[in-house]
């Protein structure tokens, strides 16, 4: 399919399978007659086109390059040949993850540990509202799964939504999410005042001929590009209804360290901290991964007197937000959008802080959004014992059977919906086990007791999570095979490859389920230049300088084959 001959097409799927069942010649014609009639519509999705890098020098070039073909993973059930005949769709929808809506101009941001840190600090960091925004044009032009034709019920993003958890960001953030007009500036709203023009060597800076160390990399000289980036514009909005769950950059600072106000005032402060010497950066970086509590004590005596200062205009807008303050701004009436109203989020949401909640995601068809942030700080979760209990209340009172913790049936008086959960943090990325300090004396539960319960209820079919930036796709299988489920976890849209994912939820027709995840990009155009800074252009710039940041590492995040547009089989639930 999409040009490849048949010996092209048997080397790559195989290679995808990576371990699966090996794919012949003779498997090929099946399986190609099969995959030409699943897709409904290819067109916007990496089915038809994914970027490529192309030149030869420091600097990559992205251009059009071939779409992906669908993978066929059967880790978890065979299925048969001919249930694309027998196909029901089910639910259609679309994850977005890892925006990271970032104030570039803040006081409390951590720029000059990019090369210790990779997330500290991007070249294309400055535009992504506008990436953002790019994505959701995308998501209204492509309207429905390609695989079941159903429309697109709703968007889920699945945290760090903002960058630093200001008031600011998260303005951009629901304003991206549900239409309006947008200035991605902080401070004076005249003029940029953040490290890509402070003349600072250790930085990319794009509107000045000094020879930076990003230009002795490849990046371009971008006349221009800071006054284009802070310029207002007008974002779209999305055409179908939104939902969001919180990740650790919505919760603490930077995604790490814990909020508990000590901060507060630097953060809408006139002192940004622009560079430190290396032994200063080497500590701070290691009290960040070690030492959240020290980093911020140490961050605090840096922007006091001990480094390269820089003075800026004070703005109150940056001041971070709490828990009930994320749930409360999204029941602002100005960002209801296409609905629905809170985006998740009740009034009771605001009261408490509480950020975990139901939602239908179509028909029989049940999505759980979980909140596994830990406000003691570091950038992996848990779920606190609160929430798990009215996780597992909320599986049975939708489920008429599940397991014991012994592996026993148990009959139950609920529905059988099939469910879907959403969460920031992946299973292998709950590993933060602290005490929240805001509720000290409640446990702590790490992904493995989230995989745990879940495989206790049947019609649990996938966990849809962020935070890693990579495409990988786990499957979670069990001796008992309904008791199986997948794990999809999709890559930032902040950094290269800035993906988002279609999934869509089919029944087959012969005691099995398909889960097809299809990988959509931003619609700017692949092609970037260095002289166009329209929205256009600079949604172009977003992705190809995402690609070429010097600290960061794009090809690991793409994810194999596997990973990307897929068809994944699993046993369809008893009753």
């Amino acid at each position: 399919m999409h040009g490849m001959n048949r010996r092209q097409f048997v080397s790559r799927a195989s290679a995808a399978m990576a371990g699966a069942a090996l794919w012949s010649a003779a498997s090929y014609d099946r399986a190609l007659a099969v995959t030409a009639a699943r897709a409904v519509r290819t067109g916007g999705t990496t089915l038809e086109q994914a970027a490529r890098p192309t030149g030869t020098g420091a600097y990559k070039r992205l251009a059009a390059g071939p779409g992906w073909p669908l993978v066929v993973r059967r880790e978890l059930a065979a299925g048969s040949f001919g249930r694309d005949d027998r196909r029901t769709g089910l639910a259609s929808f679309v994850q977005f993850t890892d925006l990271h809506l970032a104030d570039v101009e803040s006081p409390v941001r951590f720029e000059y540990l990019a090369r210790l840190i990779d997330s500290a600090h991007r070249p294309q960091e400055a535009l992504t509202v506008r990436g953002a925004a790019s994505l959701v044009e995308r998501v209204n032009a492509v309207r429905q799964g390609p695989y079941t034709g159903r429309p697109f019920g709703l968007v889920m993003a699945t945290g760090d939504n903002t960058d630093n958890h200001e008031k600011i960001e998260l303005d951009w953030y629901l304003t991206v999410m549900s239409g309006g007009r947008i200035t991605p500036n902080s401070g004076d709203p005249k003029r940029y005042e953040g490290v890509q023009n402070s003349g600072n060597v250790a930085y990319w800076n794009p509107e000045s001929p000094i020879r930076d160390a990003y230009k002795a990399k490849g990046l371009p000289e971008i006349p221009g590009f800071l006054s284009g980036a802070t310029r207002p514009f007008t974002a779209p909005g999305l055409s179908v209804p939104w939902y969001t769950t919180v990740g650790n950059h919505d919760d603490s600072i930077q995604g790490t360290l814990p909020d508990l106000g000590l901060l507060n005032a630097l953060y809408t402060g006139d002192r940004k901290l622009e560079g430190c010497d290396d032994t200063t950066a080497a500590k701070l970086a290691d009290a960040l991964r070690n030492d959240p509590g020290h980093a911020a004590t140490l961050l605090g005596s840096l922007l006091a007197d001990r480094g390269a200062i820089r003075k800026v205009t004070p703005d109150e807008r940056r001041h971070p937000f709490t828990p009930a303050e994320f749930a409360k701004a999204h029941l602002d009436p100005a960002h209801t959008g296409p609905g629905p109203v809170g985006h998740g989020f009740t009034s009771d949401a605001a009261a408490s802080g509480r950020l975990y909640y139901t939602l239908p995601l179509a028909e029989g068809v049940l999505g759980i959004s979980l909140d596994t942030t830990n406000r003691a700080g570091w950038a992996d979760g848990s779920l606190g014992t609160e929430q798990l209990h009215w996780l597992e209340s909320t599986l049975k009172a939708h489920s008429s059977r599940w397991y014991d913790a012994d592996g026993r049936p148990v009959r139950g008086s609920g529905g059988d919906a099939l469910i879907v959960l959403f969460s920031h943090h992946t299973s292998a990325t709950m590993g933060n086990l602290l005490p929240d300090p805001y509720r000290p004396f409640e446990g702590r539960h790490d992904g493995k007791a989230l995989v745990a319960l879940l495989q206790r209820f049947p019609n649990v079919v996938a966990w849809v999570n962020g935070h890693t930036h990579e495409n990988r796709i786990t499957p979670h299988a069990h001796a008992v095979p309904e008791r199986a489920f997948w794990e999809i976890n999709t890559a930032s849209h902040v950094d290269y490859p800035q993906h988002a994912r279609i999934i869509e939820l089919a029944d087959n027709g012969d005691g099995t389920l398909s889960l097809f995840t299809t990988l959509i990009e931003s619609a700017a155009p692949y092609a970037a230049s260095a002289t166009d800074t329209s929205d256009a252009g600079l949604a172009a710039l977003y992705r190809e300088l995402s690609y070429n940041d010097p600290y960061a590492t794009p090809d690991a995040k793409l994810g194999a084959p596997a990973d990307h547009n897929t068809e994944l089989l699993l046993t369809r639930p008893g009753r």
